[in-house]
């Protein structure tokens, strides 16, 4: 079951994050970050186990524009559309929101390819470069792929 994130689920959002980032499959977050940006979480549970098994974020970038960010699924609970239904639920507050392009920076092509991005060139994303990406330690050696996808209205 899909729901908007809540406070009381950063503690645990921030955990495993941090510990992937650890393992360089996803950049880490502070917990202040996680906080400012609860709005942006969406969170999957499990209804069997009544708890988070999966996490993504929507970041509004700019007018037309919109970013997922720290999308993961637990390990035990993967491949089983978890993932495809958090990037929908973010497509459809994208288009709530009236945006029409969504893009991700990422490590898992294959993933998004599935969901309907296609790779860009980071170029493409001035609003990201100057906003984020500059204070990223990674900058300018980045070895994230940016991939995009234009929404249907």
């Amino acid at each position: 079951m899909h729901r908007k994130a809540r406070v009381d689920d950063i503690r645990l959002i921030h955990r495993e994050i941090n510990l992937l980032a650890a393992e360089g499959k996803v950049l880490p977050r502070s917990l202040n970050d996680l906080y400012t940006h609860v709005r942006d979480l969406h969170v999957w549970i499990d209804d069997g186990l009544k708890t988070i098994v999966g996490w993504c974020a929507l970041h509004v970038m700019w007018e037309d524009l919109a970013e997922i960010r720290s999308l993961v699924v637990a390990k035990a609970h993967r491949r089983r559309g978890i993932g495809r239904g958090l990037v929908e639920a973010c497509f459809a507050e994208a288009r709530e929101l009236g945006l029409s392009r969504v893009f991700a920076l990422t490590y898992e092509t294959e993933f998004f390819r599935r969901v309907g991005f296609r790779i860009v060139d980071k170029q493409v994303l001035p609003q990201k470069i100057w906003s984020d990406c500059l204070n990223c330690t990674k900058f300018p050696d980045c070895d994230e792929t940016a991939m995009l996808i234009d929404l249907d209205p």
